[in-house]
């Protein structure tokens, strides 16, 4: 442990600044060729290999969208921008609770004591941390998505991958944006920038405030209309270059979220359409017991990064990377989908991060690479308060449970939406109690520390031949605590004789705890802690078939930390530690494939195995928590393109696609349950095409449209699978266009989204689903608007 702190001091004390080593792309807002040309797929200038290359020399696969295309698609969010990227799907159940998918592994884990699989990567920082990750994206210099294991480039977190959020950098001169819009509703937009700057100093400032009615009507009188936004970020940005060898970017982030509450909306009890009318009614004890009267969420997370980058001569650079995270946030969600207070819970996220990374880089004309050192602290907590009446409990989950009410003839819920259940306590007391209300909580945390060092080799063979060799040692420590508050229901106790003893035959837990596996600790804190070391390779080939194809190869691995899973039993009639050493996930990642870029078309093919070993599955739990288990070996075979056609300087074609064979191997044992499922959030296929027009009108005019449509085949979203709980498939239309004017400087615009109002689902299953109630959100709806844009340059 001495050692531990005495590398630990010198890293912390280093520069505490952050963000990505290299300089920007275009952010300044001054006139720019928006053809798209720049756009061209393997064209763009990516450092997802820590220096700036063209993505047609880079031997990985990756996906690349600068700020200006993810402009022409009309994205706004991750989400939909992960449907132009094959391999990648990204679920937004909330903004507290993103699922991050590549190539069919997903991380969205609230548990702090759970390590993620994908790396977000904000200006250089790993922000991977489900519950403070997501963040509003908005004047963006560029999205990369680097496919496979890449630990020694984007360390431990990214098992399968890594997603790359660049922002746009401040920059010599004055300019200055500003975009509002207005759509179906009730949406406004209003977002811009504004930057100004000398070439030794420069600043610029972002923001973006979206605003939205619910798109799910709310029948409850207690609570708003569901899926409701109000979301808020704004960003501050300082670049200082005192000389060309020496670059310093300091950057501070907000994001806020005051959003209305989640359409978890169930088929079993009334109202029973997902894409009908919802009635959560939440609890009247909300506010006492949860924190909030109505459902929904409050979030706010703070960013600080920044980045120093010394170019000590023509072959040596130093760069340090570094940044703090502090996210804190209050979600109120009723579970049940219904109006009864039956599953009203809470979830209290709060935590911070802090990493630091030191890296030296090395350009000869032969070789090539880095060496350097990482250190990642965080420190998080997942506090989950659960509200009830008892005498509603008890009738609505029995009912879950066996299809019969307590009561003959006394539902959970009635069509009308009233609670005949509601009446039960003052049945069962004689009217000396119209209600119990009941809570009990929950909580788990996670203190890790991770050091590692590492090392990247490039050699380049020939004029056509570039081999790279990469290493990183890790070693972490993983700290759990957990603790509960569980009452004992009085209820039970109450009831008659004959109707108790029916009751505690079905369902024995009541007698300790209305919520089966929740277990009282009694106020003490279960700890546990563990260390782990790992050693993360990885290989690639570059081969320059000509000097307009590029054929790759790579080896790599990947590792999700095990958990330290530490929960509550009774032993013996007390509460007691229970343990849980959940081994780690390790993925091997076999890859070849194809990138081309030649006049007008540009595009890629990569061809991918995956094998797991000790996959980690998230299954939910009686008592609404997720567990992580281990389901055995998996596999995942895969093909992934990316296709770019220009006919015109005007006109540029584009598809892609993917198929994705992943799922779990079929063995006996353990694994058994979930042998054959296919990975959960993950379509064999996905597609999607388009074209972006823009035109010259002359006269400083422009007209421009970017039409695409996107389709996914079904997916499923629980393990083990269940065709209740998955989505057939989905084809959507989206569409942008519009007219600039006075050369850029005034731009209108109109979108739409799921142009053909299309129902699908975005999840199924949830937290209810562990009750016996699963429940049904269902995905956005048509989307459209307007939006105005004035530029200053």
């Amino acid at each position: 442990m001495l050692l531990c702190r005495a590398v630990r001091l010198p890293l912390l004390l280093t520069t505490a600044l952050v963000a990505v080593p290299l300089q920007a792309q275009d952010g300044s807002g001054a006139p720019q060729d928006r053809s798209g040309a720049g756009d061209a797929g393997n064209d763009i200038i990516v450092t997802a290999q820590k220096i700036e290359q063209r993505a047609q020399d880079v031997p990985i696969t990756i996906s690349a969208l600068t700020g200006e295309r993810i402009e022409e698609l009309g994205v706004t969010d991750l989400d939909e921008l992960s449907n132009y990227v094959p391999g990648l799907n990204i679920q937004e159940q909330s903004a507290n609770n993103p699922g991050i998918v590549i190539r069919g592994v997903t991380s969205d884990s609230g548990s702090a004591q759970q390590g993620p699989r994908v790396t977000l990567y904000y200006n250089g920082v790993d922000i991977s941390r489900s519950r403070g990750s997501y963040q509003s994206i908005y004047d963006l210099e560029r999205v990369e998505v680097i496919k496979g294991p890449q630990a020694t480039l984007f360390g431990t977190a990214s098992a399968v991958g890594a997603i790359s959020l660049v922002s746009a950098r401040p920059r010599e001169g004055y300019s200055a944006e500003l975009t509002g819009g207005y759509g179906n509703y009730d949406a406004t937009l209003l977002t811009g920038f504004v930057n100004a700057g000398t070439d030794v100093i420069a600043g610029r400032v972002a923001f973006e405030w979206r605003k939205r009615d619910g798109y799910v009507n709310n029948l409850s009188p207690t609570q708003d209309d569901l899926y409701a936004r109000d979301n808020l970020g704004v960003r501050a940005s300082l670049r200082f270059t005192p000389s060309d060898a020496l670059t310093v970017d300091v950057i501070g982030t907000f994001d806020r979220q005051r959003n209305s509450g989640t359409p978890f909306i169930s088929r079993r009890l009334p109202p029973g359409d997902p894409f009908g009318d919802a009635n959560l009614g939440g609890s009247p004890y909300s506010a006492e017991h949860l924190g909030n009267a109505e459902l929904g969420l409050e979030r706010e997370v703070y960013d600080l990064n920044g980045s120093l980058t010394w170019q000590i001569n023509d072959e040596f650079a130093f760069t340090t990377v570094n940044g703090y995270r502090q996210f804190d946030s209050d979600e109120v969600f009723d579970a049940d989908g219904s109006a009864a207070p039956f599953l009203e819970f809470g979830e209290l996220a709060e935590g911070w991060q802090f990493s630091h990374e030191g890296r030296f880089a090395y350009a000869g004309d032969v070789f090539r690479g880095s060496f350097g050192w990482n250190y990642f602290t965080e420190d998080g907590n997942q506090g989950v308060p659960f509200s009830t009446e008892e005498g509603v409990f008890i009738n609505c989950l029995v009912f879950s449970q066996t299809g019969q009410p307590v009561v003959p003839g006394v539902g959970c819920v009635a069509p009308d939406g009233s609670v005949p259940g509601a009446a039960l306590t003052g049945l069962f007391t004689g009217g000396a109690l119209t209600d119990l209300p009941y809570t009990s909580y929950f909580e788990n945390r996670g203190q890790n520390d991770a050091y590692s060092v590492f090392a990247d080799l490039t050699a380049l063979v020939g004029d056509r031949i570039e081999v790279t060799g990469g290493l990183r040692y890790l070693w972490e420590d993983r700290r759990s605590s957990y603790t509960t508050n569980v009452p004992v229901p009085r209820l039970p106790a109450l009831l008659p004789a004959a109707i108790r003893a029916q009751l505690l035959a079905a369902l024995p837990s009541l007698a300790a705890s209305l919520v089966p596996g929740q277990v009282d600790t009694g106020g003490q804190v279960f700890e546990a802690e563990e260390s782990y070391d790992a050693w993360l390779p990885r290989m690639n080939v570059l081969f320059r078939a000509t000097d307009e194809v590029n054929l790759y190869a790579t080896v790599s691995k990947g590792r999700r930390s095990p958990v330290v899973q530490v929960s509550a039993a009774r032993v013996g009639g007390v509460p007691a530690r229970n343990l849980q050493l959940v081994p780690e996930e390790t993925v091997w990642n076999y890859e070849a494939g194809a990138k081309l870029a030649f006049g007008t078309v540009s595009g890629t093919l990569g061809v991918f195995y995956q094998m797991y070993d000790g996959f980690q599955v998230s299954v939910t739990q009686p008592d609404g928590s997720s567990r992580t288990e281990s389901a055995g070996s998996a596999s995942n075979l895969g093909v992934e393109a990316e296709l770019s056609v220009r006919p015109a300087d005007w006109l540029n074609l584009f598809a892609n696609g993917a198929y994705i064979d992943a799922q779990i191997d079929d063995e006996e044992g353990f694994a058994s349950s979930f042998a054959g499922a296919r990975f959960r959030l993950q379509p064999k296929w996905q597609a999607a095409a388009g074209f972006t027009i823009d035109r010259d009108l002359g006269n400083g005019m422009r007209l421009f449209a970017t039409p695409s449509v996107t389709y996914r085949s079904q997916l499923f979203f629980e393990l083990p699978n269940s065709a209740l709980l998955s989505q057939g498939p989905v084809t959507l239309v989206n569409a942008r266009a519009g007219v600039s004017f006075a050369d850029d400087r005034f731009e209108i615009a109109g979108f739409i989204r799921n142009a053909f109002d299309r129902d699908y689902l975005l999840d199924a299953g949830n937290t209810g689903g562990g009750f016996g109630v699963p429940t049904f959100i269902p995905a956005e709806p048509r989307f459209y608007g307007v939006e105005a844009t004035a530029r200053l340059f």
